[in-house]
């Protein structure tokens, strides 16, 4: 049998590396749920965009909150934090609104003085470089790193103007590894996602999309970009999103080809738009039902955890 808590001295640090997929990483909530349940505690959290924000909660032990805040979440509240304008500043999405909520809310703290190490990746956007934030400010690292090109505009960060860590490292796992991992669980949210705007006949899809959040958030916008998002062709966030899809599915294949996991879990979220932020609940379950389904699995790396370190 497995021990009841994995969270001791003998045997190897856990480290929990939680992806990036815009409103698809609240499933990230469900998993870390799930984990618990089976007893395992990571030692070390790194997360890249909602990964970042996921995880930052987590470690500051105050998921409760998160997901109570993110259940009640409805498209109105969805347009509200999410500051649409007509692309100031490198994207759609100022993101003042919804920073200064979450430090009233979550309050304010250094990562390095939070109870286990933690991490979030950006994106260099001048040199294209990943980096790193291991310190600091932790809102002001979530921020960097879920500056989502063409929606949330760059942040500034010393020198640097930092973009999603997605662009660079969409599953941090060489940086849990860095950090003195040694048994990893990685959470891949762009498994299946590739082509999701282009399933559906284009006209179901074009009548979904008048009421979706996605259709809502466009209402701030001109009327010309709202025409182009109903015409029937591609719209601008299906462009967007489909292209940010593709992109992050072929780094993600890269990076954990060169960096692989212990255990991989992936939740099937093609289903959820990326801006849909109003079906967390969904996508909460769909991170808990993804660990089950890797529950066997995850229990045999365990043992075998244990039988080195007892050993």
């Amino acid at each position: 049998m497995m021990p009841n808590s994995l969270h001791n001295s003998h045997r190897k640090k856990i480290g929990l590396a939680l992806g990036s997929g815009s409103a698809r990483g609240f499933a990230h909530i469900g998993v870390i749920r799930e984990l618990a349940s089976m007893g395992i505690e990571p030692d070390i959290v790194c997360g890249t965009s909602t990964g970042a924000l996921v995880g930052a909660t987590y470690v500051k032990g105050q998921l409760d909150l998160l997901e109570s805040w993110v259940r009640e979440m409805n498209t109105r509240n969805v347009v509200k934090y999410f500051d649409i304008r007509l692309v100031v500043g490198g994207g759609f999405v100022e993101g003042k609104w919804l920073m200064d909520f979450l430090r009233k809310r979550f309050g304010e703290i250094l990562i390095e003085e939070l109870p286990k190490p933690f991490a979030t990746v950006a994106t260099d956007l001048k040199t294209g470089r990943e980096v790193w934030i291991r310190n600091g400010p932790l809102w002001d690292a979530v921020r960097a790193s879920i500056a989502l090109p063409g929606f949330i505009t760059p942040t500034r960060v010393a020198d640097q103007w930092l973009v999603d860590g997605g662009l660079v490292n969409p599953v941090p796992v060489s940086l849990c590894r860095a950090m003195g991992a040694e048994f990893i669980v990685a959470v891949n949210l762009n498994g299946d996602i590739v082509g999701k705007h282009f399933n559906e006949d284009m006209k179901a899809a074009t009548k979904k999309k008048d009421a979706s959040t996605e259709a809502k958030l466009l209402d701030k916008l001109t009327i010309r970009l709202k025409e182009r998002v109903r015409s029937g062709t591609p719209g601008l966030f299906d462009v967007l999103a489909g292209s940010i899809n593709i992109m992050q599915d072929r780094i993600t294949g890269g990076r954990l080809a060169d960096h692989p996991p212990d255990v991989m879990i992936t939740p099937h979220l093609a289903h959820i738009g990326l801006l849909e932020f109003d079906r967390a609940g969904e996508t909460i379950d769909e991170g808990r039902a993804a660990v089950k389904r890797m529950a066997e699995a995850l229990k045999n790396a365990v043992r075998e955890l244990w039988k080195k370190t007892d050993g």
